[in-house]
């Protein structure tokens, strides 16, 4: 499962031996839902906070960002495309321009440039083949700065609650400065009680070579902490926090994520969610109140409870399989639900078969059942479904699927109906391989 990249720092910067005071973080994923933005959200979110950023407009049409580079009245402009995907620097587009972010000296210029991006998908290390669409291209003035810092403020389980990140090796990939200097890599837990106080702010500004400017800094960091806790957000990112040659020190690039928990506390800010920037299934899902997340392997599963999903898909791996979603019907889906659920799944061309594992707790398993069988029907499903229900009802969820006649394999043995997933998953992809068919359509 994909984690945000200062997770990937913590996990690797939590076994350097400077950390003496703190244990390290167990090396598991976890599912993690949060809200991600557009960097001019984050500048926004930035500027309202008190902290400087360079100046911005975002265009939706090509004859927008003229009108805002000439409105900006700079010399030096940058147009950096509005895609939530890391290395858009590096990325390119299908129309075939190369780059997300491009340098232009004109207000005509940024007009053309931006043509190319809006409407066209960019292709970079995170996003795949298929790229992700370009919607919107935020105007901005290039600055040339001195010296680059990075700031970080998130949540992180290893600390027990908030920790500020710094380096004064700002500007460039941080998991590699992790990686190849974690020494350069700072860290300061925040007691959530209390908030960062001015002295701990001044320690890290004099830690990093900001002595100098220290009050400044220590100021932002503190306007930085208190953006991160009145949005609820789990990460706040300013990388580059930089000084230009006038000697003024901006947040250049901003990353920041907000806990879905938080949703109702913070409508306005979810209201601004992306849409089309997340995955077509997990959009559906959200639809139906459902938790799905896109993975990349065969098996889809359908599970009632998060802790259950992760186990269930720990167990496929375990016996040689990859699942291919985590989906988490809740406690209480009706069989509608269910019915979209198995939808969802089978629109990932990848799943060769699908593993439902439910414990029916306040779910009734009999309702369950009865989702299995409608979306069966109604799907004509060619994979093989296997199928594990255990508690509330589950007798009648067995009397219902036999007298439906289909052919949904029951399996009360959770590691027995894993083993079988894989086996049969395995047979499917290697038919579809050699391009045969293995049909498990059930009767009607």
């Amino acid at each position: 499962m994909m984690l945000s990249r200062s997770v990937t720092v913590l996990e690797n910067v939590a076994k350097n031996t400077s950390l003496k005071a703190l244990s390290a973080a167990p090396s598991w994923s976890q599912q993690k839902r949060n809200l991600n933005v557009h960097e001019h959200v984050s500048y926004t979110l930035l500027k309202e906070g008190g902290i400087p950023v360079p100046p911005f407009g975002v265009a939706k049409t090509k004859k927008e960002a003229g009108e805002i580079a000439k409105k900006l009245n700079i010399k030096d402009i940058v147009l950096k495309a509005q895609v939530l995907a890391g290395g858009r620097g590096k990325g390119a587009f299908k129309g075939g321009l190369k780059g997300g972010v491009k340098m232009v000296d004109t207000p005509e210029e940024a007009e053309e440039v931006a043509g190319k991006m809006i409407g066209d998908y960019l292709i970079t290390k995170q996003t795949g083949e298929k790229g992700r669409i370009c919607n919107a291209v935020m105007v901005t003035e290039r600055k040339y700065p001195r010296k680059e810092y990075y700031f970080a403020f998130m949540m992180e389980r290893s600390f027990a609650g908030p920790v500020l990140i710094a380096s004064s090796q700002g500007g460039v990939n941080i998991e590699e400065v992790a990686a190849e200097n974690p020494s350069a890599i700072l860290y300061e837990p925040v007691d959530i009680t209390v908030g960062i106080t001015k002295e701990q702010a001044l320690k890290v500004a004099d830690a990093v070579g900001l002595k100098a400017k220290r009050d400044i800094t220590a100021e932002m960091l503190i306007k930085m902490y208190a953006l991160f806790i009145s949005k609820d957000a789990s990460l706040i990112e300013i990388n580059p926090y930089a000084e230009d040659a006038t000697g003024n020190f901006f947040g250049l690039d901003a990353k920041m994520r907000f806990d879905d928990n938080a949703e109702f506390r913070q409508k306005a800010l979810f209201d601004l969610r992306d849409w089309s920037q997340e995955d077509a299934k997990e959009v559906e899902a959200a639809k139906h109140s459902l938790n799905y997340i896109a993975l990349d392997g065969s098996i889809g599963c359908l599970v009632n409870g998060a802790g259950l999903a992760m186990a269930t898909m720990d167990i496929i791996k375990l016996h040689g399989g990859e699942p291919a979603n985590f989906l988490d019907v809740g406690g209480g889906a009706t069989a509608a639900q269910v019915k979209e659920a198995f939808k969802i799944i089978t629109a990932d061309p990848k799943v060769c078969a699908i593993m439902v594992n439910i414990f029916g707790g306040i779910m009734r398993c009999d309702v369950i059942a009865e989702g299995i069988i409608a979306a069966a029907q109604e799907l004509s499903l060619k994979i093989p479904i296997i199928c594990r229900l255990q508690g509330t009802n589950v007798d009648d969820a067995k009397v219902l699927i036999a007298s439906a006649a289909m052919k949904i394999l029951p399996c009360d043995n959770l590691d027995e109906a894993a083993r079988l997933a894989v086996k049969l998953s395995s047979i499917v992809g290697l038919a579809r391989a050699a391009k045969m068919e293995v049909n498990f359509e059930i009767p009607l």
